[in-house]
């Protein structure tokens, strides 16, 4: 489920119907439903388990039997945010596409999950220094992601000449664009679309390249 601006509401069954394991899941949600509100309101340093709690109508108490402090929530925010992430833009980008239309298709649908989930972005971007363990599992979840997808496309035949290795640097540079992007067409308020100069210049990038390869010959 992707977490967004307003919390989901209450299961429709009576509470006295839903077993253990079910009320557990429920408010175990809805802590980290409040908690992507509150770091995307006031910021890491600011979301106290009071506050957390409160928004996600339990008590304090009750936070305890779900984590053991509040560094543990944070830690595994970011981690749950991506793989909804990755589980929307994979909705989105079938896997009947062309490998080119599946990677624009993701492209285009990441900036809808912003748009969606407005609180990604600071939950993201102050993650590595108040989540740090966090972070990195976040970018492994993607990383892993991505590789799955090139490794696929290079078995189609539809990427050629690059090695297990190479991929590893290729993801991180499209996660950094992507990133660095974000932050500049899809921050504030006007996170609904971003301008399509963006997408047709990403679209030639992954299927043209930047540079024409020079055309050298050797001297006899």
């Amino acid at each position: 489920m992707v977490r967004g601006a307003t919390l989901p509401a209450r299961s429709g069954r009576k509470a006295e119907k839903l077993s253990r394991a079910e009320r557990n899941e429920e408010t175990r949600q809805r802590l980290f439903d409040a908690a992507t509100k509150v770091v995307g309101q006031y910021g890491y340093a600011e979301a106290s388990v009071a506050r957390i709690t409160e928004l996600a109508g339990v008590a304090q108490g009750t936070f305890y039997n779900h984590f053991e402090n509040r560094q543990e929530l944070l830690d595994q925010l970011l981690p749950a945010i991506g793989i909804d992430m990755v589980h929307f833009i994979r909705d989105r980008a079938g896997p009947n596409m062309p490998a080119g239309e599946r990677e624009l298709a993701g492209f285009r649908a990441f900036f809808e999950f912003v748009h969606r989930v407005p609180e990604f972005q600071r939950i993201l971007n102050e993650a590595e220094f108040f989540a740090p363990k966090g972070y990195q599992k976040h970018l492994d979840n993607v990383a892993t992601a991505f590789i799955r997808i090139f490794k696929r496309a290079r078995s189609e035949g539809d990427i050629v000449d690059y090695s297990d290795e190479e991929f590893e640097a290729i993801v991180h540079m499209f996660m950094g664009a992507r990133g660095y992007l974000s932050r500049r067409y899809a921050s504030g308020s006007d996170t609904a679309s971003v301008p399509d100069d963006v997408i047709t210049a990403y679209q030639k990038l992954i299927t043209r390249g930047l540079f024409k390869p020079a055309n050298r010959t050797e001297k006899s």
